[in-house]
């Protein structure tokens, strides 16, 4: 994998319990994982280079926003309420909608799609 300069080049998200972070993200949008350690898990096939760290505690809301793109927005929506995640938001905007939504660690992610 080649590296660019000031391009963002890696995404984390905390988790209280990396099974689950791992089954929920399986499920929703079929990432597979490479566990390195106990406490950590390299994300695959996301995109972009990441990584699930297990935490003490569940992240605050209100910060950084990964947002991932979906072909069939209402599709991706159904499943990540199976997979247990909390819609919290949905935005309309010129270049199309997204919604937000919370992981079980609490973290907060979007999905969107174009008009």
């Amino acid at each position: 994998m080649s590296r660019h300069h000031h391009k963002v080049d890696f995404f984390e998200l905390p988790t209280v319990d990396l099974g689950r972070a791992k089954a929920f993200y399986g499920a929703v949008f079929g990432w597979t994982f490479e566990d390195w350690g106990p406490d950590y898990a390299d994300i695959q096939a996301a995109g972009l280079s990441g990584g699930l760290r297990r935490v003490s505690e569940a992240p605050p809301r209100g910060g950084s926003l990964v947002i991932v793109y979906s072909d069939d927005l209402d599709a991706t929506e159904g499943q990540v309420q199976a997979a247990g995640g909390e819609i919290t938001e949905h935005h309309a905007f010129p270049g199309g909608r997204r919604f937000h939504f919370l992981d079980p660690s609490g973290n907060e992610l979007a999905v969107w799609t174009s008009a």
